[in-house]
């Protein structure tokens, strides 16, 4: 396996963020996932937890993820399950970003999807760029995210993610298509998936359960 660095993390990102609009052929993308938990007479912060609870219940399964497949074939040179993680992930937070009436087209709403895969260190990702986190974010502050915020941040998340995996040693499974679902499912981390989503509905949706 290739050393992972900056920049393969940041194609990552790009991939997956791209990956998650569009979808795949066995995979809803993010708006339309949205749409379909927008259905019935929940609030809207209720219907962003069962999104949230279907994604941890769901997305770290076997036949989810084999679903996936065709991600062994991305043209981003980095492990498989590392980018089946991180469209997983962000996958759910645009969906989430979605349900909150954000513009997935606009850099500044795909940075802050960015740093909601930072879970609880968000704060951190966006201290000193007056983003606050806990409350909704305005079209207001989003008009304020500069192009300078916008590197930083993105350099922020990319660093904690190089980090992040850099210590877990992702496993390279290009020649394991066959069983690439179970070993993918093992490597899935419900926990931090949910930490992530609460993250996303604060900064998207709003504080309140």
């Amino acid at each position: 396996m290739k050393e992972l660095t900056m920049n393969k993390i940041s194609q990552a990102l790009e991939w997956a963020y791209k990956s998650a609009i569009t979808g795949f052929a066995s995979v809803d993308s993010a708006p339309k996932m949205a749409e379909n938990f927008m259905m019935g007479e929940k609030s809207l912060s209720q219907k962003a937890n069962t999104l949230i609870n279907w994604q941890i219940t769901k997305a770290g399964t076997t036949g989810f993820l084999t679903g996936l497949g065709g991600i062994i074939t991305m043209p981003v040179t980095i492990p498989a399950n590392l980018a089946v993680v991180l469209f997983v992930q962000i996958r759910m937070i645009a969906a989430l970003a979605h349900m909150g009436g954000y513009d997935l087209h606009d850099e500044r709403v795909q940075t802050m999807v960015y740093a909601c895969l930072a879970g609880n260190g968000v704060k951190d990702i966006v201290k000193g760029t007056g983003i606050v986190i806990g409350t909704k974010l305005t079209k207001k502050a989003i008009e304020k995210i500069s192009s300078q915020t916008i590197t930083k941040i993105n350099k922020a998340v990319g660093f904690r993610l190089l980090t992040k995996f850099g210590q877990k040693g992702a496993i390279n499974l290009g020649k394991l298509l066959p069983i690439v679902g179970g070993i993918i499912g093992g490597t899935f981390d419900s926990v931090t998936t949910l930490i992530i989503g609460k993250t996303a509905k604060k900064v998207f949706i709003t504080q309140q359960d």
